[in-house]
């Protein structure tokens, strides 16, 4: 598995610690895995030291405001899911205050912090959990380079994860396997369904001498240089273990609900009481284990007669979250198209004004607004919702890249995780995974057959708040004297369609035909020319079907 892996995760088998000096000192590095319970990094590096080090590195790059970007946040993320993060520290340094510890928050490149702190504290053991994520892929090799040089042991276990995603590849001939089912019969039973997870502690090693490293406590978000009204509403979801473990508790207590989940069948529309468990952030700062999480599921499943099975039971999420991780492990490039051998070749449009206004709410399509500005407030929405902007995006109706939908729910959602991301967005494109690109979503029916009054909708656009109800899916059909009463007026208070759907999706449709045709020509191997060309000739088709509209159009004398 060395092609895949450049940095290599620890063995779980924690019995050789205690052959280690005791009385030496440990750091855990806390990047993801924000969590006392279920932390094996945690109880290795607890064991036998006589100090322990808690630490979380703050990147500026991550972590402080940057105003050119369009909405609050950083350069890398929105202001929602540094809060969500800011409060998983918090609780997390609580957590650690109660046990006789606390966390050390220091300010800079992670790598560079790191090695100064193995420098000054001479510990004798570096902790981490192991992260398949490219960005701390790189990171690690930096920080286990040093670590390794200067005889420091450094225990890296896969907790992020139910499996290791390096042998699950193995298994399969050293690829990735490219579709649920085959995932699901290659994986098999994590090996921690049945063991016996360390959820608690009476007390941790104390803190030794930090010397002047410029240690702090977990800062706040103005401390960090944000504003107090940064956003007019914020995300309704807090961060931390505490909360997971809560949510955990709450989602699970209604057994029977557990047994019958059912994914396709949420509604989306469903915002005061969300139709998902909303835990997806927590798994994705590591505030609550996964395995855990599995264990969890499959002693209710044990109580209950019947129960739904993966992929579309609650389990099956988790094993979706699996797959995503895995495949984007063991494929190179898996957050682009280019050079990216499971990723179709397509000629997206170009268009920074569609972009924009697709991102910031102003389709014209209120189903389609509604969920984006959920988005931009929340840093969440519904799994269905989320499937229903994608689609409109790239192959329903605007033709847009799918990478740049990708980096907009990277910056806002709260849940943004790196392989999850970007392997949906291949697959609602049509890009990867997923070839049926007939079946789109449509902008106005799809939220209609769940929210028929329109309560979504005139929740998170007020403007539209007085339109009756038969016109709040497609405002601009209601008579200027209904847009007078409801006090908007279509073209003024609220965008007119961009598009015209049913046009726009049979285009879309067209297209993708003509480029899956293209790349089954090429067998996958489409060149940049092979692209330049058919996008082109689709500029041509597109300039032609607007002269024939045009010419269409009655003329008024």
């Amino acid at each position: 598995m060395r092609g895949f892996s450049i940095c290599s995760p620890s063995s779980y088998r924690l019995n050789p610690i205690t052959s280690m000096a005791s009385g030496s000192g440990s750091l855990i590095w806390f990047r993801k895995g924000l969590r006392v319970h279920d932390n094996p990094a945690l109880e290795y590096a607890s064991k036998t030291s006589q100090f322990l080090y808690p630490v979380f590195v703050i990147d500026p790059h991550y972590m402080e405001p940057d105003p050119s970007t369009f909405s609050p946040g950083s350069s890398l993320a929105g202001v929602n899911r540094i809060r969500f993060l800011l409060e998983s520290l918090k609780d997390l340094d609580s957590s650690l205050k109660k046990l006789g510890s606390r966390l050390l928050i220091l300010k800079g490149e992670p790598s560079e912090v790191l090695v100064r702190c193995l420098q000054e504290w001479k510990v004798k053991r570096l902790c981490f959990e192991y992260d398949t994520n490219p960005y701390y892929q790189a990171l690690d090799v930096k920080v286990k380079d040093y670590a390794s040089s200067s005889g420091i042991e450094v225990f890296s276990p896969v907790s992020h994860t139910l499996f290791n995603s390096s042998d699950i590849i193995e298994k399969n001939g050293g690829k990735p396997p490219l579709s649920y089912q085959s995932f699901l019969k290659i994986a098999g039973v994590p090996s921690s369904a049945k063991s016996e997870l360390v959820m608690s502690y009476s007390s941790l090693p104390p803190i030794g001498d930090v010397g002047n490293l410029g240690i702090s406590e977990v800062p706040t978000l103005e401390e960090l240089g944000y504003r107090d009204d940064e956003q007019a509403e914020w995300t309704p979801f807090r961060g931390g273990e505490s909360e997971a473990l809560n949510r955990l508790t709450k989602s699970l207590s209604d057994k029977a609900w557990v047994a019958n989940f059912e994914k396709p069948k949420g509604d989306p529309s469903a915002f005061l009481k969300p139709a998902t468990t909303v835990l997806s952030p927590y798994l994705k700062f590591g505030c609550l284990s996964s395995r855990y999480f599995y264990q969890c599921l499959q002693n209710i499943y044990k109580d209950v007669k019947k129960h739904t099975s993966p992929p579309v039971s609650l389990l099956g999420q988790l094993m979706w979250r699996e797959f995503f991780y895995t495949t984007a492990f063991g494929t190179p490039n898996f957050d682009k198209m280019k050079g990216n051998r499971i990723c179709k070749q397509i000629p997206w449009n170009e268009d920074h004004a569609m972009l924009a206004a697709w991102r910031d709410g102003k389709t014209g399509y209120p189903w389609i607004d509604a969920i984006m500005v959920q988005l931009r407030k929340w840093g969440w929405m519904h799994h269905l919702a989320r499937h229903c902007v994608a689609c409109f995006l790239t192959r329903g109706d605007l033709f847009i890249h799918w990478e740049q939908g990708r980096d907009v729910f990277e910056r806002l959602l709260i849940d943004s995780d790196w392989a999850i991301n970007n392997g949906n967005w291949m697959w609602l494109s049509c890009s990867s995974f997923f070839y049926q690109y007939n079946r789109i979503y449509s902008p106005i029916s799809f939220g209609k057959k769940y929210d028929p009054d329109g309560k979504y909708i005139r929740h998170f656009l007020p403007v539209l708040k007085d339109m009756p109800k038969q016109y709040i899916y497609e405002p601009w059909t209601a008579p200027l004297s209904v847009q007078t009463k409801a006090n908007c007026i279509v073209g003024k208070d609220y965008p007119k369609p961009m598009v015209l759907h049913d046009s726009a999706s049979k285009e879309c449709k067209r297209k993708m035909g003509e480029t899956y045709a293209l790349n089954k020509k090429m067998t996958g191997k489409v060149g940049d020319e092979d692209l330049r060309d058919l996008r082109r000739k689709f500029q041509k088709d597109d300039e032609h079907e607007e002269s024939k509209i045009r010419n269409q159009r009655p003329r008024i004398n």
